[in-house]
């Protein structure tokens, strides 16, 4: 019997060990997606209306501290671009018989955007809360939807390398689990979608900070 017992102290405490000693952890948050509007040459301006989207993370500890991180996020939104210097931005955009009635300078644009990032984070603990920084680079796809939300054909994906930065925090449910919210940014060129004709011509030649807000749980291992 008391070996028995000695035996299942001696496992507890084994997988108490590898439950501190975990290393790596996977989360799965929703986010949300809001751009500014950006004012370039030719009177070009454009901006982009607010979504929400998925995002999952893999972290692995190279101290207490110190972890890399690679993520991947999607969602999908609506650019609306606008040319001419008597448009107005975001303004509807109207058919009558098949006809374009209103604003002729308008275009919207329904893309699916992703993100491909790997990041450095560094974490401090206090008690169950664990406050984080982190900055990174990867790369942001944004592939046009053909569909009746978009208003102006031929578009191609454009893929842009974007930095990463942000912060957040996360509060520890257990060993194994954490809520983690988090705000996110990206540093990135504003796309074009491949419109750069003299008619059609959709670059702006401005970076802008899309900005990701998110809230998920993490689960370590």
């Amino acid at each position: 019997m008391k070996k028995t017992i000695l035996l299942g102290v001696l496992m507890l405490s084994a997988v108490a060990g590898v439950a501190q000693e975990s290393r790596q952890d996977v989360s799965f948050s929703g986010t949300g997606l809001f751009g500014p509007t950006i004012h370039g040459p030719a009177s070009v301006v454009t901006n982009s209306t607010g979504s929400l989207g998925l995002l999952t993370s893999y972290r692995f500890m190279l101290t207490p501290h110190s972890a890399l991180e690679l993520n991947y996020s999607f969602t999908q939104n609506n650019q609306k671009y606008c040319i001419g210097g008597d448009c107005v931005p975001g303004a509807p955009i109207l058919y009558v018989n098949g006809n374009l009635v209103g604003n002729p300078y308008s275009y919207r644009i329904h893309s699916r955007e992703q993100e491909i990032t790997g990041a450095y984070v560094f974490s401090m603990t206090f008690k169950r809360y664990n406050p984080f920084l982190e900055a990174g680079v990867g790369s942001l796809i944004f592939t046009p939807v053909l569909d009746n939300q978009t208003t102006i054909l031929g578009t191609k994906s454009t893929k842009g390398v974007a930095g990463l930065f942000g912060g957040g925090l996360a509060y520890e449910l257990s060993p194994s689990f954490d809520i983690r919210a988090e705000y996110r940014a990206f540093v990135v060129k504003t796309p074009a979608f491949g419109e750069t004709g003299p008619t059609g011509n959709l670059t702006t030649n401005r970076y802008e900070i899309l900005s990701m807000p998110t809230i998920g749980v993490a689960y370590h291992f």
